[in-house]
């Protein structure tokens, strides 16, 4: 260590806001050089190295060729898919010298779709998996969490190419079953999740997420059943309708004071007159409608209006993945000006609608069934309607995933409660089908001796993610803590006694023969630096195995100390025995 670049911190940076971000930084693996982009030092090297061995192994075990790209990438291929303009702000975009619009790859789907155009001809040559294990770029808003969200990053992306939808399936399982091998060696809890394909387009999509609170993806699973899925791909279980027969009229009224939906709640609810017949009003019977702009790629703009029950708020997760590739924008006062139909905080119904006064697009609820009736804005100041009835007296355009999901709402699937959960994506695979194929011309010839058009999947893990995820997963107290295929050296050695001492050479002599014998073995040498700092440097750093030669180098029968990193439990090992033993408890 005495000539590793390597630095240590006994505080926090300012700018971590999660505990791989601190820690990472703190024990000398990485370094910021920009909002999202980090430099590794040697230790962070190392362990990120590891990862893409084990991700490498465990690719090609399952059949797959590696292939690299550039990260440099001309437009063309991006328009004739439509994601040079999709995309949106999240592309980076330059120009050459003479003025020729290039990109840094988010994705490469369209690389490998045009090499396998380039030099597959017949069916003959099916299936095909190839991979690549390159750096992406995005233009992130807001990168944050460290290695969690950057602007640029490293993953392993790969792609199946099969005649047949049932040759996809079989390549889609494959893949799984490699992520699933992939993530178990790393060490990574994960759950899998039925997932939208976003911009990647395509059909079935699952995720893998390592759950942690630290996680950005909000996933749901049921207390009874295996259902999981991501927030953006949950549906709503739709209520049957109700019989329209019988039911009260719509009445306005003056609602004072009701600023909210507590307020307005407690108004209804106080007033006999206006009370339910048989219980009381609560935030989940009214109608709660706002309005957003939606930017498209293009830049066009156009106002949607979202109905969704008064006791839950938009998500805007599930909103953006419904109407991607254009993006979800607040409206504001000068938007409320051009639409003086609108009465905001009293926005109901009776305005929205492609047919009605605003001409805004209305969407609403899936429980927005025919025969429900609601409490919601009566289109004009401290009034409301109460009893309005969709299928009577309001007819939506449409319906919408938007509301966010509580805990204790219906599994789609067994109709049990779910709870929520939080995680790290690590991992994505899709089928995406003939979309990118078609697009670009991609065809082979067919066993009948005719052009057939190959199906496609595509498949990524976030390798520099999965660094942060290991990390999140095995931080404690004192700081990391690598399982032993990924961490950066086998066995941490310190020396700790007086510079003259018997405690020098005696470890010195031990990192030569535990090197000899095969062990990685990151050994600190530094002089004037106290046995104090050394030992929390090594919990900092997180070698799994650490080795102490102090006071028993000096005694009758030398012993060193050996202490696991993980469980903190240690004992006195004699030196002559000191590398038998370490070579058995550092191979697996």
């Amino acid at each position: 260590m005495s000539k590793l670049l390597l630095k240590t911190l006994r505080d926090n940076p300012a700018d971590a806001e999660v505990p791989s971000h601190r820690l990472l930084v703190r024990a000398g693996y990485i370094r910021r050089v920009a909002p999202g982009g980090f430099a590794w030092l040697p230790l962070g090297w190392e362990v990120y190295r590891n990862i893409e061995r084990v991700v490498r192994e465990e690719m090609n075990a399952a059949g797959a060729q590696e292939v690299h790209f550039p990260a440099l990438l001309p437009r063309e291929p991006y328009e004739q898919t439509g994601r040079w303009t999709e995309y949106g702000d999240n592309l980076f975009r330059l120009q050459d010298r003479r003025g020729a619009d290039f990109l840094l790859a988010p994705t490469h789907e369209e690389m490998f779709t045009l090499m396998v155009k380039d030099i597959i001809g017949s069916y003959k040559d099916l299936p095909l998996s190839i991979y690549q294990i390159q750096t992406k770029y995005r233009d992130e808003a807001r990168p944050r969490a460290g290695l969690l969200r950057t602007r640029e990053f490293v993953m392993k992306d790969s792609y199946s190419f099969d005649l047949t939808d049932e040759g996809l399936d079989e390549s889609y399982e494959m893949h799984r079953n490699a992520y699933i091998s992939l993530f178990e060696r790393l060490g990574l809890p994960y759950v899998i999740v039925s997932a939208m394909s976003g911009a990647m387009g395509g059909s079935q999509s699952e995720e893998f997420l390592s759950p942690m609170e630290v996680g950005e993806d909000t996933y749901i699973r049921c207390t009874n059943c295996d259902y999981a899925a991501n927030v953006e791909a949950v549906t709503t279980p739709v209520p049957d309708d109700i019989d329209l027969a019988g039911l009260p009229d719509a009445v306005v009224h003056d609602t004072p004071k009701t600023p909210t939906i507590e307020t307005l709640v407690d108004f209804v609810n106080a007033d006999p007159a206006l009370r339910h017949s048989d219980r009381d009003w609560t935030a989940a019977d009214t109608l709660k409608n706002l309005v957003v702009n939606l930017k498209h790629p293009d830049g066009t703009v156009e106002p949607l209006a979202i109905g969704i029950p008064g006791n839950r708020d938009v998500d805007m997760k599930r909103l953006e993945a419904v109407v991607a590739p254009a993006e979800a924008v607040p409206f504001g006062d000068d938007d409320f000006k051009q639409y003086p139909a609108l009465a905001k905080g009293y926005i109901g119904p009776g305005v929205l609608g492609l047919d009605n006064a605003t001409g805004i697009r209305y969407l609403v609820d899936p429980r927005v069934v025919t025969g429900t009736t609601w409490i919601t804005g009566a289109d004009a100041y401290n009034r409301h309607v109460i009893g309005l009835t969709a299928g009577r007296d309001f007819t939506p355009d449409g319906v919408i995933e938007a509301a966010e999901i509580l805990p204790g709402d219906t599994c789609p699937a067994c109709s049990s409660e779910v709870e929520i959960a939080r995680g790290i994506e690590i991992g994505h695979i899709f089928q995406l089908g003939r979309k990118y194929a078609e697009s670009l011309d991609l065809w082979v010839q067919g066993e009948d001796g005719k052009p057939a058009t190959p199906t496609m999947g595509s498949y990524g893990v976030g390798v520099t993610r999965c660094l942060a995820a290991v990390a999140e997963a095995t931080v404690d107290d004192i700081g990391l803590c690598w399982p032993r295929e990924l961490a950066p050296a086998d066995v941490h050695l310190i020396m700790a006694g007086k510079e003259d001492g018997p405690q020098r050479p005696a470890a010195e002599q031990l990192a030569a023969e535990l090197e000899a014998a095969g062990l990685r073995v990151l050994f600190d040498d530094r002089v004037k630096v106290s046995p104090g700092v050394r030992f929390k440097d090594a919990e900092l750093i997180g070698v799994p195995t650490i080795a102490v030669c102090g006071r028993g180098i000096a005694a009758d029968e030398p012993t060193i100390e050996v202490k696991d990193r993980k469980s903190g439990d240690s004992a006195d090992i004699a030196l002559a025995d000191a590398v038998a033993h370490l070579v058995q408890t550092c191979t697996p």
